[in-house]
């Protein structure tokens, strides 16, 4: 006996029978990394509340507890690593600064800037929720064998996270219809 079709099969099984020039040899792989980092996502905003942090926060108090002692960085470091715009982070830091969770402070190399540096209250929350959301995601893998996520880590090792030098860049498909129909 087999057993019904998971979420990702499902979803290929429709396009096979809507749009099946679409499938492709990664199409099982992408749906099944799209639900994988879906699953993770709500587990993590599932831990946030009891906590009392946005996901922003949550980013923000995660950046800079990663960047080490002394838990600091430049405003727009932080930016550039929460692919926030300028006035976004700004509002998120304004907020952190409010309750006591990071303190604005003068960069002594470079007058033009600021570091944005956890109080000890953000390093604990900060630790908290690492540990929250690191249980949250372990829940998620329960019941799997550890080979199956060893084996599944070691294939998604061999994907590279940014394009290798000399790729071209990635561009929305729109764009590129836009470009072809010009």
């Amino acid at each position: 006996m087999t057993s019904p079709p998971d979420r990702a099969e499902q979803l290929i099984a429709a396009w096979r029978a809507e749009l099946p020039e679409v499938l492709g040899p990664s199409t099982e792989l992408t749906k099944r990394v799209l639900i994988l980092a879906g699953r993770l996502d709500a587990a993590t905003r599932a831990e946030l509340p009891a906590l009392g942090l946005t996901v922003a926060a949550y980013d923000v108090l995660l950046s800079l507890r990663r960047a080490g002692a002394p838990y600091r960085l430049r405003s727009n470091e932080l930016t550039q690593d929460l692919m926030l715009s300028t006035g976004g982070t700004s509002n998120v830091i304004n907020r952190l600064a409010a309750d006591g969770l990071v303190h604005r402070e003068p960069d002594p190399a470079d007058g033009r800037s600021t570091l944005i540096r956890l109080t000890p209250e953000g390093v604990a929350l900060a630790e908290r929720a690492v540990r929250a959301t690191s249980a949250a995601h372990e829940a998620v893998f329960a019941g799997l064998p550890p080979e199956v996520v060893e084996t599944a880590t070691r294939a998604l090792r061999a994907i590279p996270a940014t394009p290798p030098a000399g790729a071209v860049a990635v561009q929305p498909a729109a764009a590129r219809v836009r470009r072809v129909r010009n």
